[in-house]
């Protein structure tokens, strides 16, 4: 926020990294110096993953360390301001990694009740960031019927399959038939998520399907 009530915003609560948590200092937006050099950036071709029904997934970041604890006070600590820097950071992948390669934006939503728990969805409000950085919009394609069990606390790939099975379907395939979706989320581990959305999406008649995400577990 500019003009004098934003400048009395930032004395009273001074915008911090959302990183490392350090104050930041003039010129500096969501991210420090110190963990624009630092973090576990994925560069090149380490970016980049495949998988099932999707050809192709590009995430900036390794999910460890300060990543993996900004990301978790941003879904479970209420930091939903963070979307704004991530939104940021995943577009520049997009624009880095996937080019060119799609035609519509979505996102992994969540279920009702997990998002009448947590207050927002995580993923929309990433994606909703990274489009508008795009100059794009994101659009809803997905609904999840069914809430299932947290994928960071299945450790085996099966159990992370069988537990997003089903789990998804189309809110209207018309918006899908013939495009190239991207779709977005926060973390991708072994892309069980994004492989089950991607297979709905392919059943909905979309031609092709890309993910990204702010940060890869594995």
């Amino acid at each position: 926020m500019n003009g004098p009530l934003g400048f009395v915003l930032d004395l009273l609560f001074p915008p911090k990294c959302v990183f490392c948590g350090k104050v930041l200092d003039t010129g500096e937006d969501g991210l420090c110096a110190r963990c624009q050099r630092e973090l576990p950036w994925l560069t090149d071709g380490e970016a980049e993953l495949t998988g099932e029904f999707f050809c192709l997934c590009a995430a900036p970041l390794r999910y460890q360390d300060k990543v993996r604890d900004s990301v978790r006070r941003y879904k479970f600590k209420g930091r939903r301001g963070y979307y704004k820097l991530y939104g940021r950071l995943v577009a520049q992948c997009i624009h880095d990694h996937l080019a060119g390669r799609y035609d519509l934006i979505t996102w992994v939503p969540l279920s009702p009740q997990r998002k009448k728990e947590r207050g927002y969805d995580q993923a929309f409000l990433l994606a909703s960031a990274a489009a508008l950085e795009l100059g794009e919009v994101a659009v809803e394609t997905l609904r999840k019927d069914r809430n299932t069990e947290a994928q960071s606390g299945l450790t085996e790939e099966a159990q992370r399959r069988a537990n997003v099975l089903g789990a998804y379907s189309p809110v209207d395939p018309s918006l899908v038939e013939g495009k190239r979706v991207l779709i977005i989320d926060d973390v991708v581990t072994t892309g069980s998520t994004l492989s089950e959305c991607a297979r709905v999406l392919r059943t909905m008649g979309a031609e092709d399907v890309v993910c990204a995400a702010l940060a890869r577990a594995r």
